[in-house]
Order: C-alpha cells, then structure tokens, then sequence
C-alpha cells in the first residue's frame, strides 16, 4: 500500500486522472501506461471485472492495490461511487497531432471550436471512441484531458487521438462546419476525411473556423427550437456519417 501511495504522490503532476472502474477498464483495454491505481475494495473492483469487462481482469489484478478509504479520498478530489481511481501517462502530443493529419482517413475527426464544458466534451469523445473517429482536437483554452473530461468520457481518451490545437492548426480534409444557416445535413454525404466543426454551446462557431469551413451545414430541427445539447449535434452527425458511409 506504501509502495502505491508513494508512487501515486510521485506520478500525479504530469498524469492522467482514471476517475472510476470504467475510466480504468477502458484505458487498460485500449493501451493505456496505467502505473498505479488504487480501492478502497479490489475484491469488488475484481468482481466488477468479472461480470463487465472479463478481459482486463487479469490486469486489474496485477494492477489495483487496495488502500484504506481515508487514503483514497485524499487522492481523488471528487471520489468515484466504484471505488477506485488510477494514473495514466498522456498520451505523446506529437504522436497524436501526427494521427490526426495523418492521411488518408477512414473516419472523420470532430473539431469542438472553443468548448466551455467539460462534462460536454467528455461526452463527445466518448461519442467519437464509439463510432471509430480519428479523433477528437479541441480548439481555445478547455484542456480535453482535464479530469473531469477524462471522467465524462469514461476513459475512451485513450481509444481516440484526443488534442488541443490552433485553429489554423487544424488536420487535412474538408472542413464541414455546423451551423444553423448551412445546407441540411440529410442531403449531404460525408467523406471519411471529412472534418467536422462544432461550435462552442454559448456562442456558436467562432469566425476563424467558420472562415476555414468548405461548406456549412445544419442539423434538422424544429421551429423555435433554438439549439441541441452539443454532444447530441455531434452524434447526430456521427450517425449521419456512419449509415451513409455504409
């Protein structure tokens, strides 16, 4: 327990906070470098293995050391109800940048232009880990491996190139960008090189990526409805690219 709690306080500055069983088991299941990772029960996060995710449990094993609650309660600023929590190495940010440009694609990347919430943002890479995204580049100041992104987007980081970039920055491809003046997003195809730009939940798209868009696009949508939940938009598009790419 020592061992763990020491290498915890050595490791935490740099790393990626796994906030939770599904955090953990989706970053050993993709590859993650997970050092250390603490419970306050392993019987129960071995169990949870068992019956959700067979295939990590073997790692979880090896890996898991059980600390007194107190101990990890102080570790974890806002305590999983699973019980556990784990560091992870970020991921290179030159080798991400690098699978994003990289072309040709089979899949597109999503750009969220200028994001403010952190819960939204996790939930859209979960949403691009789902349906085999390239990746997911965040533009402005909203760190994506935040903990709380990390948290939101149960550890999928590590399934996906997960970036912050300039905007002029941007990976190769044309860039569709979603908005509520552009064409209907049912009458478009979308190539899997495509670059799909969302803008911020307050403001929209900013006028830097929206100058860089190759067409505008827009979501079907009610009268007098003002806006969808931005991970919806961002699954609603995913979904359209999928079953056309079909």
């Amino acid at each position: 327990m020592t061992a763990a709690l020491t290498a915890w306080h050595r490791l935490a500055p740099g790393a990626v906070l796994l906030d939770g069983f599904h955090a953990l088991k989706h970053a050993v299941r993709f590859g993650a470098d997970v050092p250390v990772a603490v419970a306050t029960d392993r019987a129960a996060v071995l169990a949870l293995a068992d019956d959700l995710a067979p295939d990590v449990r073997d790692p979880l094993a090896a890996l898991v050391t059980e600390v007194p609650e107190t101990a990890y309660k102080a570790l974890v600023p806002r305590p999983h109800p699973t019980g556990v929590a784990a560091l992870a190495a970020r991921p290179d940010r030159a080798a991400q940048t690098a699978t994003l440009a990289r072309l040709p694609r089979t899949a597109p990347v999503v750009v969220l232009d200028q994001p403010r919430n952190l819960g939204n943002a996790g939930a859209v890479i979960r949403l691009a880990a789902g349906f085999g995204a390239t990746g997911v580049v965040t533009t402005g100041t909203l760190d994506p491996w935040h903990p709380t992104v990390v948290r939101a987007g149960a550890g999928l980081h590590f399934a996906t190139a997960v970036e912050r970039l300039d905007p002029a920055d941007l990976p190769p491809g044309p860039v569709f960008a979603l908005d509520p003046e552009g064409e209907d997003l049912r009458d478009v195809t979308l190539p899997d090189d495509a670059v799909l730009a969302f803008g911020s939940e307050r403001s929209g798209l900013s006028g830097t990526v929206r100058a860089r868009a190759d067409r505008l696009l827009s979501l079907p949508m009610r009268p007098q409805v003002s806006s969808y939940n931005l991970a919806t938009s961002v699954a609603m598009t995913l979904y359209h690219w999928s079953a056309t790419a079909r």
